[in-house]
Parts: structure tokens; sequence; C-alpha cells
């Protein structure tokens, strides 16, 4: 993961759904992104431990909202306003919270930005 550059505004990134990574949503809107587990060391602990192919990550209810507008056109400004309408003081502290959120979805690689 990139480090923020000094004077660099985390609210001005705009983030986007990494290509090829598959998700769904529920009939009470929850999403659910599906995780492929690739590589050498995947495949052996699928072998010897039983580590299924595909891990499933549900997102919670502002995570689900917030997902489907993940597509690197909209910084986290403008989203933060879509939320904000949305959960209203349920979403308090807002960017605080938007920005952690949207640092740990680029942490494991489920978002990058534009």
């Amino acid at each position: 993961m990139k480090k923020q550059r000094k004077g660099e505004n985390y609210l001005d990134k705009k983030p986007r759904r990494k290509e090829g990574l598959g998700w769904s949503t529920d009939e009470k809107g929850i999403v659910t992104l599906e995780i492929q587990n690739r590589g050498f060391f995947n495949r052996l602990f699928q072998l010897l431990l039983k580590k299924p192919k595909v891990s499933f990550v549900h997102l919670d209810e502002m995570g689900s909202f917030l997902w489907p507008r993940l597509d690197g056109e909209k910084d986290l400004v403008a989203l933060g306003e879509e939320v904000k309408v949305q959960f209203g003081e349920k979403a308090e502290p807002l960017y605080e919270r938007l920005a952690k959120y949207v640092q740990i979805l680029h942490s494991y690689g489920f978002v990058n930005f534009n």
C-alpha cells in the first residue's frame, strides 16, 4: 500500500472498485464481496486445511450503500455527501469514518484510486 504523501488530501482521492472482483447484493441491499483465494500458498492451504477457493466478505449497511458508488468518478467529499443524505447523524464522524473505511478497503486490495 502506498503511503500518503505529505500535503496530500485523502478526501480528494477517487476510489474505484478493483476490476474483476466479484460481488453481489442481497434482498436487503447488503453487499457481499467474492474473494478468489489464488496463489501457491492459498492452493497449499486449500489442500492441507480445506481453505475454500472463494472467501466471502459481507459489508455492513453503510459499506453496502457506498460500494456501488466507488466508480472512480467521485472523490470522498462527494461520496460523503451521499452517505450523509442517506444516514444523517448515524454516519458521524462522517469523513473520518469514510476515509478510514476506504483506507481499509484499499489495504485489502478491494479498491484502487484514480
